[in-house]
């Protein structure tokens, strides 16, 4: 049978503020998407700079010019945050899977205790390095 009120639905969940009100679990899930995938990238440019350490001082001097350039200062910066918050994630996630902490509020509140945690342990970590 047709459904008659087909016409009048959104035609998608991801039209954000006319629809679609995005939620603390479905922004810190797609960040810890977005993070994971950033230090790959990251984990890449370390393995280049080791690469380049063995292969002679000429790349050496390449690759280690990139990495300590202010570009680099940022992306290494960035890939630490990452670091922090896919960390916390993932400790979210085992939480999770041990059946705590599934309410809403209690995973809003733990979304939250997350970007602080990794905003300020990232801070920590660019001072002490």
């Amino acid at each position: 049978m047709a459904d008659v009120n087909r016409g009048n639905r959104p035609l998608s969940p991801f039209m954000i503020g006319q629809y679609y009100r995005p939620q603390m679990t479905s922004m810190t899930s797609i960040f810890t998407r977005i993070t994971g995938n950033a230090l790959v990238v990251a984990g890449l440019l370390i393995a280049w700079w080791f690469v380049a350490l063995a292969t002679g001082p000429e790349a050496y001097a390449r690759a280690n010019g990139f990495i300590t350039s202010w570009f680099g200062d940022l992306v290494m910066f960035l890939s630490v945050a990452a670091f922090w918050y896919h960390l916390f994630a993932g400790v979210r996630h085992l939480i999770w899977d041990n059946g705590h902490m599934l309410g809403v509020k209690e995973s809003e509140t733990y979304g939250l205790a997350m970007i602080v945690a990794s905003v300020i342990l990232t801070i920590f970590t660019a001072i002490v390095l």
